[in-house]
């Protein structure tokens, strides 16, 4: 028997479906947001101001390493999901696979 799994992205603001996730940076932590185009532009406008005259570090520079790391990851998140297991008590390596019991964890924390 073939099984289809659909995953459907939905927005974090209003339920409805959404088109992108957003990742931005605040205080040194880095956040990620699912929305659909409307609320994306929202975003975008309110934080144009701040953009535009702010410095755009150089990923090298002491203290955004841990931000490039996150940027580079090829999983969509893994490097999230070990930040948010860390924080919430789990042992989880640096490197490798991610154990499915966190990811579902993490998941379930996500979407309360």
């Amino acid at each position: 028997m073939a099984q289809q799994t659909i995953i459907q992205l939905l927005d974090d603001l209003d339920g409805s479906a959404a088109s992108e996730t957003i990742r931005f940076g605040l205080d040194g932590k880095t956040y990620e947001i699912d929305v659909n185009e409307k609320n994306a532009a929202k975003l975008r406008k309110a934080l144009a101001v701040y953009v535009d005259k702010g410095r755009k570090l150089n990923q090298a520079r002491g203290g955004t390493r841990g931000l490039a790391k996150q940027a580079a990851s090829v999983s969509g998140g893994t490097a999230l999901i070990r930040a948010w297991a860390k924080e919430s008590g789990y042992e989880v390596n640096d490197r490798g696979r991610v154990p499915a019991d966190i990811k579902e964890a993490y998941a379930k924390a996500k979407a309360a």
